[in-house]
């Protein structure tokens, strides 16, 4: 079965030193990304996190609910990581081509999170695919409002619709990079000259 292609052993001992929420989390990102969704069940969570079942259940009122909470923290985390890069750019183009290859590239060094993101939580629930597309839509906004400062000053609806083609094609070629493990700053750097010439 495809995985993640970084190996460990479980949850480390920094995360050991954290929360029982964060250590719960943690677990859960290590077995969803490695073994899938329906695969990881909230025993093995609880075994790696080294916690109890009514731990876990005090923070998540369900397996789901942990993910879609996995979902909107480290998903948050990377589009607040992909808006800091982009703002580093002298204009519209390179603030785009700096925040698709900051999306690529944290996908690419935190595979469990690309794995998690990008497949494992893909058509698991409407929870999750509201997670998923919450996600999406925060991400195409911020392409949205780079490609409205663009020379030729596009419609809202033509900005849009540049905006969801750039996250699909950044989505499918960061998750063809975690199967492949591929160059993804050579990947970042062709996406960065398709959208952002």
């Amino acid at each position: 079965m495809l995985g993640p292609r970084r190996a460990a052993a479980g949850v480390s001992e920094s995360d050991r030193g954290g929360s029982r929420r964060e250590r719960l989390l943690a677990s859960a990102l290590w077995g969803f990304a490695r073994s899938g969704y329906h695969e990881t069940s909230v025993d093995d969570i609880v075994a790696r996190a080294r916690t109890s079942k009514t731990a876990f259940y005090d923070h998540f009122a369900s397996k789901e609910a942990c993910l879609a909470a996995l979902l909107e923290e480290q998903g948050g985390a990377l589009m607040n990581a992909v808006q800091a890069a982009a703002q580093g750019g002298r204009d519209h183009r390179e603030r785009l081509r700096r925040g698709i290859a900051e999306f690529v590239r944290r996908c690419d060094q935190d595979a469990d999170l690309g794995w998690v993101l990008l497949v494992r939580s893909v058509g698991l629930s409407s929870q999750i695919e509201a997670q998923r597309l919450s996600l999406q839509s925060r991400f195409a906004s911020l392409v949205a409002a780079e490609q409205r400062l663009s020379d030729d000053g596009p419609s809202d609806s033509a900005a849009q619709t540049f905006a969801w083609a750039v996250v699909g094609a950044v989505g499918e070629v960061s998750r063809q990079l975690l199967r492949s493990g591929a160059d993804a700053g050579a990947a970042a750097a062709v996406l960065g000259q398709i959208f952002a010439p």
